[in-house]
């Protein structure tokens, strides 16, 4: 399991390696701002190269787990500039075969269709190579952007969930969506 790309007409995804961490920083800093209200509240260290380093390294180990798979987004035009992350997580097999969707644009980038072609190429990924029945995305009420999003995308809004993820400092309801795979195999 060496190198992990999905590529797109204008961009594509992959897993980092260690000479992306400056991008992923840049980002991360670039954006801390216009991604704060969607988040978790980030310590300090997050904002470090080592702390970038770690992480690196660990998305790499769970993704070879079988366990996640965190992708960056850049545009073919600028292949060193992070712009955006794809991440499935909570990888599960047996007979749930499920995993939840999480994702993150760069303020500049949106409303140029960057995100849907990026969520289009790793939703079919999930679905084909990884085989799996079900994504589940969630999202904050007022993310009137990530509600059109998932929508344009086949997620559909399955229940509500109260107080269910500490956003930005506070409990915050989170509208639950899934995408159920209908062409899957049993493997």
């Amino acid at each position: 399991m060496g190198r992990f790309v999905l590529t797109g007409e204008r961009i594509f995804l992959r897993l980092a390696v260690a000479d992306d961490v400056p991008s992923i920083l840049a980002f991360y800093r670039r954006n801390r701002w216009h991604l704060a209200p969607w988040e978790p509240v980030r310590p300090r260290e997050f904002f470090t190269p080592a702390h970038w380093r770690r992480q690196v390294r660990t998305n790499r180990a769970e993704w070879r787990a079988g366990r996640s798979v965190r992708m960056f987004l850049f545009e073919r035009e600028r292949p060193g500039r992070v712009i955006g992350t794809v991440n499935f997580s909570n990888l599960v097999r047996g007979v749930f075969r499920a995993c939840h969707l999480g994702y993150a644009l760069d303020g500049a980038s949106q409303g140029r269709g960057r995100m849907t072609e990026a969520l289009e190429l790793a939703i079919a990924h999930v679905f084909g190579e990884l085989n799996f029945h079900r994504i589940m995305a969630n999202y904050i009420p007022r993310n009137r952007r990530s509600a059109r999003l998932l929508r344009r995308l086949g997620f559909r809004v399955e229940g509500r969930a109260k107080d269910y993820l500490l956003i930005a400092g506070r409990w915050e309801d989170h509208v639950l969506t899934s995408r159920v795979n209908r062409a899957w195999r049993r493997p």
